[in-house]
């Protein structure tokens, strides 16, 4: 623990934090602050009706989402209070305010440069680093690093999560439960891409909703509580106090570290998905992933936050998912406790699932072979048994690392590809202001080796 801490600590505070804002903040200036005056645009895309046998825009966007929207928003949340106390929450907000549009970038370039595959479109950041920069070996970089990440660090979090949760709720064996899950995600990922939407697009609106609705009850509640929720939130993240103690520094880390565990803006997952999708535009997707980075923090994941801290549970020393359980069950009885491990188990399981696509899909860039990805899957599979035997700091220490190298790699590749996605959002501005549905042909790319788009 202290190796990667210490690890962490140097790559979060020198150089991920720094490159994010950064970034984040000139995609959103260069952009026109696309994010906010696009909203409209998003929605109408989202509800789109996709070609017949294709994976529309809203099942990519499920997949993303669903990746999102795992642990991060109910355990991320409740760790980064914990470590960084309610400051970190604004935190959060800020960074998925301005990565919103680090994630359309991203996204629009994974569309940009997708592929053709035997049945569905595949990419992602290898793919537009291979083709767009002509550099091969940094999406072999990227694909090992990515691989390693979700195939292995983000499933033992979410696996720990899930475990944690399960065993305390109903007194179960946690490595019975690591197997029931493991048995539970062969059956998914064995069935392909297809099979995998179709799961993320049933079960991430049904989850969502349901964790919303019990948050704005909770909030109903204690309607009067939350100006003092707010300023809690506010105080702690600049407080004098919290300056003199160094608690601000602690805030915005844990607020950062977390935010893009829960929302994955520039960390060069989400790509993987919005690649998948069948649009006539590749900013289509962009603004569908965009949509999501909001969806995921300043909803899903404000109504964790809103919840531990009106229940004053915030600091009695319990992490994770834990804690979260316990705020719930303070507010709303018992039931709460099953309430929540419902939720965790819906949560993890379908961001487990989308975390293996993430990972056959970079693992197929360096070699496509059969029994590679066969192996890929069982092994996979099989990494969640680990979550049974870890606790929660480990998992994220763990994560943190994989996702401050992918993050650094990804943001290196679309700053420097930058240019073509203003270019692609004029066009598709243009194109509204005249009136039509928006379209892209790779003729207006001639010097590009695009392989897709004829």
């Amino acid at each position: 623990m202290e190796i990667l801490n210490t690890i962490n600590d140097y790559l979060w505070t020198y150089i991920v934090i720094t490159m994010l804002v950064l970034c984040a903040v000139w995609f959103t200036l260069r952009l026109k602050f696309m994010q906010f005056r696009m909203i409209p645009q998003m929605l109408k895309v989202m509800f789109a009706k996709p070609k017949d046998g294709s994976i529309g825009s809203f099942q990519a966007f499920a997949v993303a989402l669903s990746s999102r929207v795992g642990t991060g928003n109910l355990a991320g949340v409740a760790s980064a209070i914990f470590v960084g106390g309610p400051g970190a929450i604004f935190w959060m907000w800020v960074m998925a305010l301005f990565g919103s549009a680090t994630a359309f970038v991203e996204s629009t370039l994974a569309q940009l440069y997708k592929r053709r595959g035997e049945d569905s479109y595949y990419g992602g950041p290898a793919y537009y680093m291979e083709t767009g920069l002509g550099k091969r070996w940094m999406g072999v970089l990227f694909a090992i690093i990515i691989t390693v990440t979700f195939g292995l660090a983000n499933q033992v979090v979410q696996s720990t999560t899930l475990c944690d949760s399960v065993s305390d709720t109903f007194s179960w064996n946690k490595a019975t439960v690591g197997m029931v899950i493991t048995l539970c995600t062969f059956v998914i990922i064995f069935g392909g891409i297809r099979r995998i939407s179709h799961f993320a697009s049933l079960v991430v609106p049904f989850m969502a909703i349901g964790f919303i609705i019990l948050a704005l009850v909770i909030v109903g509640m204690n309607i009067m509580d939350l100006p003092d929720v707010f300023g809690l939130i506010f105080e702690d993240a600049f407080g004098f106090r919290q300056v003199a103690g160094g608690g601000v520094g602690a805030a915005i880390m844990q607020g950062v570290k977390r935010g893009l565990f829960s929302n994955e803006a520039g960390e060069g997952s989400a790509p993987n998905a919005a690649a998948i999708a069948e649009t006539e535009h590749p900013v289509n997707q962009g603004l569908l992933q965009a949509l999501g980075v909001f969806v995921d923090t300043l909803v899903i994941c404000t109504c964790t936050a809103f919840i531990i801290i009106i229940s004053g549970k915030y600091d009695c020393g319990k992490d994770g998912i834990l804690l979260t359980a316990e705020a719930i069950e303070s507010e709303v009885g018992s039931m709460g406790r099953y309430f929540i491990t419902a939720a965790i188990f819906l949560f993890a399981y379908s961001t487990i699932i989308a975390n293996y696509f993430y990972g056959e899909t970079n693992l197929r860039f360096i070699s496509g072979k059969k029994w590679v990805i066969q192996t890929f899957r069982i092994f996979s599979g099989c990494v969640i048994m680990v979550g049974a035997l870890v606790d929660i700091q480990t998992a994220f220490s763990l994560v943190d690392i994989c996702m401050a190298l992918i993050t650094i790699t990804n943001l290196v590749a679309i700053s420097a590809l930058f240019p073509k996605v203003v270019y692609l959002l004029e066009d598709y501005k243009s194109q509204l202001r005249q009136g039509r549905e928006p379209e892209f042909h790779h003729s207006q790319m001639p010097d590009d080796e695009i392989e897709c788009w004829s």
